[in-house]
């Protein structure tokens, strides 16, 4: 049997997504990741799954491995909610709360787990730096850049048994 790397993206799950284990049979619609983008957005997978089009039959297979996949960020808060500016009386202004996040490049590690989550927030570093900040008193936004690390999908290693095709598959065609 054919086994591929398949990224599941954290959103794609939380939006349309049915929990797997390993050990579970799936049917995914996969779709192959350009050669030049292997390494970046889909963490070394061959095919990404599509929730939300992509081909027309899904490709069957046996999860063998899951790893839940973690990125480090820069986050960068609007330097104007720092500090607020007074408003005349009656009138009403409108600041960004927001921020950004840079992904730090190469900065992804990988968490073997049995199974992959529906709502991937509760693995957020982020979370419990926030809670503990508030505990001790500082509230955001923090001194900028500072680092967050989110898992952002899980990477899966999938024993393919049928192509989308309905074809026996071939040795690294994740579709």
């Amino acid at each position: 049997m054919a086994r591929i790397r398949v990224f599941y993206e954290d959103w794609q799950m939380e939006c349309c997504g049915t929990p797997f284990a390993v050990g579970d049979e799936v049917v995914w619609k996969l779709v192959a990741v350009d050669g030049k983008d292997a390494r970046g957005a889909y963490h070394g997978a061959g095919a990404w799954v599509e929730n939300h089009g992509g081909p027309d039959h899904g490709t069957t297979g046996r999860v063998r491995s899951v790893d839940l996949v973690h990125q480090e960020y820069l986050a960068h808060h609007d330097p104007r909610t720092a500090a607020p500016r007074d408003t005349a009386p009656g009138k009403v202004t409108l600041r960004a709360a927001g921020r950004a996040l840079e992904p730090v490049p190469g900065a992804h590690t990988l968490e073997p787990v049995d199974d992959c989550p529906k709502w991937f927030t509760a693995y957020e570093d982020e979370e419990r730096e926030d809670h503990e900040d508030h505990e001790d008193g500082e509230r955001p936004p923090r001194q900028v850049p500072y680092r967050v690390r989110r898992a952002v999908g899980a990477l899966v290693t999938l024993e393919v048994t049928e192509a989308a095709d309905g074809t026996p598959p071939k040795p690294g065609d994740p579709r």
